[in-house]
């Protein structure tokens, strides 16, 4: 369905043309793929309607079902990047799934496809092999959703944004569907790297099959991603937005799923296997090439070096076989579109469609485990989600925002302003009264932290009844201003000032170091006006 969506643009502004909707019976994803044509707001008609009417076209994404009680020229859509899966139990054995005998070769389908559009000439070679019948109708035009991938590169800077990635790497994982994929094979693997990877340092996100978000339900599928949901990681919905998500990844984990294919063709940059063979994956396919070609990730721990050992351009040969006519796909599939319909195309040739921002991860880890490395300069800070790793030097908890046993726990209880209301009076902490308030009603905390919108800290640390000020500098890097989390740094003072008991504490320049970057901190005794802010 989604491939449909991607195509329906080459009749954009056409009002000689009606779009309507029809789902073929007997899929095992129908009830999602009825939810996605209501979320675009298309017309659907019941199957027995669509097959009493006659249509100027047909436009279809496989070969399965009952196709020829459609009446109509019918144009088969390109299925998939490469055609690498051959899926057990289903049609012909180890054929590829898109390109099996046994749908192509029905005698019953009296009227073949009037056209089967294929993105790369070796598909129509495929083709042929199977069915020589098919492959006279068959040309080559292009990939429609490689098309939108290529358009949207741009728009990088703000997918990242809209994912608050900041100057993290954004590490995304893409599981095709079946019992081969990433989620059935290493179903554990997101909350793994999620307890592996600093937080402020990575960003984990997540593509997921239709056919396998269809099969488990939404539920059941995010209640199986709890421990990573719960840490952060970003679940990316199936039409559009998971290629958002691929034009902002860093990196990318893959199984043999045809994801990583768009990804190799539009960037290069590290992708590293989890594919432990099995009899899906077709030989000599792209997908095949590209697993043949980049690292492959064992433990979870091992990530970094399976990265770094990610060689440029061993993606690209993998993309070139699955792809052709770059950039000019709809403008083919347009110019075969209107042949069929016998009707000059308007024109003006639409451009692909950008694809929209992707939305942010629905949950955000509020408690940390953080690991602080004393150095004679400063603190190294690594933090990790709490709960799903080992513990660090202490727990770093946000108060409103965690619940009650992990905020009793916590050695750093920080603050930040709640959202205003409408009520007709309001009351808000300041800053000084806030940090008072939380260790007296927390005896197990040693430091509490208000941090305002301004950024400016207000730490207390129980023993010392006066309020200091921290303030962290931001970076210059490349063009860029880098900014880190305030909460962060105010664990590197809190590890520093535990570790310099009875040190004075009237101006104390610590350096927080998080991976590769150096922030500079300004410890010193709170204004009266910097106190009294409000959170």
């Amino acid at each position: 369905m989604y491939r449909l969506l991607d195509a329906l643009p080459v009749l954009a502004g056409d009002d000689r043309v009606t779009r309507l909707f029809t789902l073929v019976p007997g899929s095992d994803f129908g009830v999602d793929a009825l939810s996605v044509i209501d979320a675009v707001g298309g017309r659907t008609l019941p199957w027995d309607e669509a097959c009493r009417r006659t249509y100027d076209l047909i436009l279809t994404a496989s070969p399965k079902g009952e196709l020829s009680l459609l009446r109509g020229n019918r144009v088969l859509l390109p299925h998939g990047a490469g055609f690498n899966k051959s899926i057990p139990g289903e049609g012909s054995a180890d054929s590829a799934s898109g390109l099996d005998p046994e749908y192509l070769l029905r005698a019953r389908d009296a009227a073949p496809p009037a056209l089967h559009a294929l993105a790369h000439p070796d598909q129509v070679a495929r083709l042929a092999a199977v069915s020589p019948r098919a492959a006279e109708r068959a040309k080559v035009v292009g990939d429609p959703t490689l098309e939108r991938v290529l358009a949207s590169l741009p728009l990088r800077d703000r997918y990242r944004a809209a994912l608050g990635t900041g100057p993290r790497k954004l590490l995304v994982l893409a599981s095709t569907w079946g019992p081969e994929c990433l989620l059935r094979r290493r179903p554990g693997l997101p909350a793994e790297l999620a307890a592996h990877l600093p937080y402020d340092e990575y960003q984990l996100a997540l593509i997921v099959h239709p056919n396998e978000r269809s099969l488990l339900g939404r539920y059941e599928l995010t209640e199986r991603l709890a421990p990573a949901l719960d840490a952060g990681l970003v679940l990316a919905a199936p039409y559009e937005e998971w290629a958002s998500v691929l034009i902002a990844a860093d990196a990318l984990i893959t199984d043999h799923g045809s994801t990583a294919l768009y990804y190799c063709a539009a960037l290069d940059r590290p992708v590293v296997s989890v594919h432990q063979g099995g009899v899906e994956l077709i030989p000599g396919s792209p997908m095949d090439v590209l697993l043949r070609h980049i690292p492959e990730l064992g433990p979870a721990t091992a990530v970094g070096k399976a990265l770094e050992a990610y060689r440029p351009g061993s993606g690209h040969a993998a993309a070139r076989a699955a792809f052709a006519g770059r950039g000019e796909a709809l403008g083919r599939l347009r110019t075969e579109v209107y042949a069929l319909l016998g009707l000059a195309p308007p024109a003006a040739c639409a451009p692909p469609r950008l694809l929209p921002s992707p939305a942010a991860a629905t949950r955000t880890p509020a408690a940390f485990d953080v690991h602080a490395e004393i150095a004679a300069d400063g603190v190294r800070i690594d933090r990790r989600p709490a709960g799903i790793g080992p513990p660090g030097h202490h727990l770093a908890v946000e108060h409103g925002a965690a619940g009650e046993q992990l905020t009793r726990s916590a050695g750093l209880l920080y603050c930040r302003p709640l959202p205003r209301t409408s009520a007709p009076q309001d009351a808000a902490w300041t800053a000084a009264g806030w940090t008072r308030h939380a260790l007296s009603a927390y005896p197990g905390c040693r430091s509490a932290v208000a941090i305002p919108a301004s950024g400016l800290c207000v730490l207390r640390v129980r023993g010392d009844e006066r309020a200091y000020a921290v303030c962290v500098e931001p970076r210059s890097e490349d063009g860029r201003i880098v900014s880190t989390d305030p909460a962060a740094a105010v664990s590197a003072v809190h590890a520093w000032l535990s570790a310099h008991r009875g040190m004075p504490r009237d101006l104390v320049r610590p350096t927080c170091y998080i991976g590769d970057r150096a922030f500079r901190v300004l410890l010193r005794p709170a204004t009266d006006d910097e106190a009294e802010q409000v959170l």
